[in-house]
């Protein structure tokens, strides 16, 4: 037994003295849609969330133990009950969250922009279970805590102000009243903001300039946390809406929250986007991560000044490497959705059914070109140039249409659909874009093709400025259905505050239908 235990060790130790730093990395650490990041260190672990919107489950929380390699561990937000989500778009849902960890208890505080507003739930495992929402008095959105000894303030920004408040987190009850504290640097849409303790001082970080070009991050700081606030000279202390960062890929750069790792430095992790075919980003906003020289009573200064880049010049904490993203999924061998999996709105439950051989979806009446609850599940596109590839039994359709989807919102995306009748098969690339009748002149493009098996494979591939579609039956070969600029499916085009996501879907119709997928094979390149 003492033996073993000694190999055990010398493993550990040898895998420990293995990890190495690097002098730099890769932006975006978080790819495709996971905007307001959210970081906060436990021990010698890191723990993240993100927005999610409409998607059902809400606020995926991501493990890491060197800031630049992730692992998603869960979802915050996975009771019906913790998530309402009536009515929600890619406009609407689940703002940013904000993680902090105190006394052995993790909280999460968000806002559910159009189901209640802000709330706070508590969790003694980040991987969950998390507790049923404490609803808040005070509003605004991406609220935030700071524990300071045995009071924990609450900041949100109600009315375009940066407030401050004193709350419960055992409960939720608001203890003082809210009082605005800062109305930022002079750009419009002061939100995000988060406080922190150091040297003496409360400093107040917060996003400006909107969550597009021109976001950035501005800070402030007073001796008093109800202020005043005196601005940091050298603001903003991140942005790429400049001359250094005019001509970058990486553009949006905001809405941050600085963490201190284990070696005493500290680093900000933030959301920004990845433009394509010119000023265009449908992947969404990112999570990207930055160093910060931070100096006893002093400013922070994030990465030198210089503008963010998708190759950091950094030195990191020893790399630990994690699981990478599944990359096939055979249905026959799954028994339940993993935590990347999301549905538009809150699920019906027993539409999805793992039948040992397939996944069966069972046909909603509610299309996903409605912000009502309808059968599609997916998974967020976490790279520019990649492919997915399905099987789809459609025998027992019935009325409905069921395939393959590029989404970004209910009036922006682009589908692969079969549908059956008495008479004939046929695969069909269906384009739903709002206010855009230039293609084709419709604003529904119906290119098709006659099938002659009901066992059908489709493919979608992208090189980052053109989504293709192909299907194919039985031994045949790839047919092309049609192409779509990917600038269409952008957020500058197609509206919201998410990113493309690629679902299975099986919907319209009069719900009696049903179809089953076989496998998902996802190829990032």
């Amino acid at each position: 037994m003492k033996k073993m235990f000694a190999t055990i060790a010398f493993i550990a130790a040898t895998l420990s003295m293995s990890a190495q730093s690097a002098t730099e990395y890769h932006n975006p650490v978080l790819p495709g849609f996971h905007p307001d990041p959210s970081v906060v260190r436990v021990g010698d672990d890191y723990y993240e969330v993100n927005s999610s919107f409409q998607y059902f489950p809400g606020v995926p929380i991501y493990h890491s133990r060197d800031l630049v390699n992730w692992e998603q561990i869960g979802n915050v937000l996975t009771r019906k009950s913790q998530l309402p989500l009536k009515d929600a778009t890619s406009w609407l849902g689940i703002y940013a969250p904000t993680i902090r960890y105190n006394n052995g208890t993790y909280y999460m505080i968000t806002t559910n922009v159009g189901n209640g507003g802000n709330f706070l739930v508590t969790a003694k495992d980040p991987k969950g279970p998390w507790s049923e929402p404490m609803w808040l008095t005070q509003q605004g959105i991406d609220p935030s805590l700071l524990f300071e000894g045995d009071s924990c303030w609450m900041v949100s920004n109600p009315n375009g102000h940066i407030t401050l408040c004193r709350i419960d987190p055992a409960t939720g009850k608001q203890l003082t009243p809210s009082r605005p504290i800062w109305d930022g640097a002079g750009g419009r849409y002061p939100e995000g903001p988060h406080l922190y303790k150091k040297d003496g001082y409360y400093y107040l970080l917060i996003s400006e300039g909107g969550t597009e070009l021109a976001h950035h991050l501005t800070i402030a700081r007073s001796r008093n946390i109800y202020g005043p606030y005196e601005a940091n000279p050298a603001n903003p202390i991140l942005t790429n809406c400049n001359h250094k960062g005019e001509s970058k890929q990486i553009q949006g750069c905001g809405h941050g929250d600085f963490v201190q790792d284990t070696n005493g430095n500290w680093w900000v992790i933030f959301l920004a986007y990845r433009n394509y075919g010119g000023s265009y980003h449908h992947l969404g906003r990112e999570t990207f991560l930055a160093p910060v020289s931070w100096p006893e009573g002093e400013w922070p200064t994030v990465y030198g000044g210089e503008a963010i880049d998708t190759i950091m010049h950094a030195t990191t904490l020893p790399l630990q490497p994690m699981a990478k993203p599944q990359s096939q999924y055979i249905f026959s061998q799954e028994k339940a959705f993993g935590p990347e999996w999301i549905h538009l709105g809150q699920p019906v439950e027993k539409d999805y059914e793992f039948t040992g051989d397939a996944l069966r979806l069972h046909a909603s009446t509610t299309t996903h070109d409605t912000t009502e609850p309808n059968t599609w599940v997916g998974l967020r596109q976490i790279s520019p140039v990649v492919s997915y590839e399905t099987e789809i039994d459609c025998k027992g359709l019935g009325d409905a249409g069921a395939g393959l989807s590029v989404y970004q919102i209910n009036d922006g995306h682009a589908d692969l659909v079969v549908t059956r009748t008495a008479s004939a098969i046929k695969a069909q690339l269906r384009i739903k874009l709002k206010s855009i009748d230039y293609i084709a002149g419709s604003k529904l493009i119906t290119n098709s093709k006659a099938l002659k098996s009901s066992k059908i494979q489709l493919r979608i591939t992208t090189d980052s400025n053109t989504y293709n579609f192909f299907v194919k039956d039985g031994s045949g070969q790839w047919s092309p259905l049609g192409s779509l600029n990917c600038s269409l499916l952008s957020t500058e085009v197609a509206g919201g505050f998410t990113g493309v996501t690629v679902g299975l879907f099986c919907n319209g119709g009069s719900g009696a239908g049903y179809a089953d997928f076989t496998r998902l094979t996802i190829e990032n390149k």
